[in-house]
């Protein structure tokens, strides 16, 4: 099943006393349930850009993007917002902690928007997805007493708490080390995959991005495969396709404390 579609997005910024900048131009990709894409591309080509359009943080200039079916230019920007925090889960290179603020408190953050049982419940949560990342016995840390794999940990528990359909991961090993970093993707797929949700990749590194099932490339605005990679907008492996909304579908059967 299709979960967002970008079909001829571009993006154009209005410069002071200049002419207006395209930095994205005409970028097609679908991403289904379940899917496992990666985004390779040099510095400044447009990956952030294109990342803020795909969590639904800016609209395109031109083009439609399409979130399970609804037209995102259509949306109001109160509706954009409610569906970011239900269904997009931001995970950043730099982390983005609140200082001061304890693991589980971080972790608390998203929930404080949500208008159900879930804000009622939201400490429990919170600490149920720390445990799951393997942080059950740092929940009253504070971030600068934490590793950088913990940090991100954290980091990964916040953006995983509200059950995304759609992770989105900006360089999320570029602040760690080669075996913490590998840890780290390794968590994120494996909660990906027990909850059906897509998993979007942007890195700078090779081996990150050989992780995905389909690997592209951002290069001059545009979205291209890499070699020997399939093309934009391609379905996922067979398996992939067909066992994303099953597995999404056992997930929410369970109880949530075994969920988390």
């Amino acid at each position: 099943m299709t979960l967002i579609a970008l079909d001829g997005v571009g993006r154009t910024v209005e410069l002071p006393d200049a002419p207006p900048l395209q930095i994205l131009s005409a970028v097609d990709l679908v991403i289904d349930d379940g899917d496992r894409v990666s985004i390779v591309g040099r510095s400044g080509s447009g990956k952030s850009t294109l990342l803020n359009l795909l969590g639904l943080l800016d609209r395109p200039t031109h083009g439609e993007i399409r979130f399970d079916g609804a037209e995102v230019r259509r949306l109001s920007d109160a509706r954009l917002a409610r569906l970011r925090g239900a269904s997009i889960g931001f995970v950043f290179q730099q982390f983005n902690l609140l200082p001061g603020r304890t693991a589980i408190e971080n972790v608390m953050t998203p929930l404080l928007y949500d208008r159900g049982a879930a804000f009622w419940r939201r400490e429990r949560l919170a600490a149920a997805m720390l445990e799951r990342v393997g942080l059950g016995a740092r929940l009253t840390s504070m971030p600068d007493r934490m590793s950088g794999g913990e940090q991100q940990r954290v980091a990964i528990a916040r953006a995983l708490v509200r059950r995304p359909r759609l992770i989105l991961a900006d360089e999320p090993t570029g602040a760690l080390d080669l075996e913490t970093g590998s840890t780290v993707m390794e968590l994120m797929e494996e909660v990906a995959r027990e909850t059906g949700a897509a998993l979007v990749t942007i890195t700078h590194d090779p081996a990150i991005a050989r992780r995905a099932v389909r690997h592209l490339r951002l290069e001059a605005g545009r979205l291209v495969p890499l070699d020997g990679a399939e093309a934009p907008g391609a379905a996922p492996a067979a398996s992939e396709a067909v066992s994303a909304p099953e597995r999404r579908r056992e997930f929410e059967s369970e109880p949530e404390e075994v969920r988390a």
